[in-house]
């Protein structure tokens, strides 16, 4: 039977690529400069940035039940069965309002099948993910295994980030006023990733910016996959020449043939600040 995958704009995608590989989006909403808005484009990016410069505030709101419920009924209707593929629990209650909806409908609507994967996953690291699972869809796997699939190869989604100012992160509350004050004063940068509850934990840091983007191609030497990582994403928070020297080692490096980069998105954007940098690849474990 055909199915449906649907995720949430946490994946981080130009706008273009939802439709190109046939995956319905559900937006997360952002509320900036007194409007809150769900559609966040490359013009609206750079503003959104520009602004969190300057130090102006964003805000965010997880989808609803009712938003996940409309949309998984769009497809439900045409008589397709449904993967939602969520951004992590472990950072909003997206998956948790999914759930809730899924499991209304599948009352509605027995004859179809719902499933629905906490990706624990965020950024272009939930966007590699759905990469991967709309390939395995389109090189024919069942809904049933590629939710196994889903399941069993989640944790090998690793994301390995660093930001440029830790105030930011202060802000949210991923580190002490102190440790903040003391590595801005010092030139530390942190060296943080997603572990395997969709939590942020910072694990390490590094002197400079460019030390810092070259522990972040060290963590993918540790942990890769010979032969699982032809594809790489890489999320940059408005510092497209950091992507590009990092993209320059990971293809030096390792061989990587094929490169994503783009924005970080409007939502975690609004916690992360400007200069975040992350790189997205298949490893061992997180």
């Amino acid at each position: 039977m055909a199915y449906q995958i649907i995720t949430d704009s946490c994946c981080d995608y130009p706008d273009t690529m939802y439709a190109e590989m046939d995956v319905k989006e559900v937006a997360l909403s952002v509320t900036f400069r007194g409007e809150t808005t769900n559609h966040y484009d490359e013009t609206y990016l750079k503003d959104l940035y520009a602004g969190l410069r300057a130090g102006e505030v964003a805000t965010t709101a997880a989808v609803n039940p009712e938003t996940w419920s409309n949309a998984m009924e769009e497809v439900l209707k045409t008589g397709e069965d449904a993967l939602v593929i969520t951004f992590s629990s472990g950072l909003s209650t997206t998956y948790q309002s999914a759930e809730i909806a899924a499991s209304e409908l599948r009352e509605k609507y027995p004859e179809r099948k719902i499933y629905v994967v906490d990706g624990l996953c965020a950024s272009l690291g939930q966007g590699l993910f759905v990469y991967y699972a709309a390939k395995k869809r389109t090189a024919g796997m069942g809904l049933e295994e590629l939710y196994s699939w889903c399941l069993e190869n989640r944790l090998h989604l690793c994301h390995w980030f660093t930001v440029d100012d830790l105030m930011y992160l202060k802000r949210g509350g991923r580190v002490s006023a102190a440790t903040a004050l003391v590595g801005t004063m010092l030139s530390i940068k942190p060296v943080l990733h997603v572990d395997d509850e969709g939590h942020l934990i910072n694990v390490g840091k590094a002197r400079g910016r460019k030390s810092s983007i070259q522990a972040l191609a060290d963590k993918m030497g540790q942990l890769q996959i010979p032969g699982e990582n032809d594809t790489v994403f890489i999320c940059h928070g408005d510092c497209i020449e950091d992507a590009k020297y990092l993209e320059s080692l990971v293809k030096e490096r390792y061989g990587v043939k094929n490169v994503l980069i783009y924005y970080t998105g409007a939502v975690i954007a609004s916690h992360s600040g400007p200069g975040t940098l992350a790189l997205f690849f298949i490893g061992e474990h997180r």
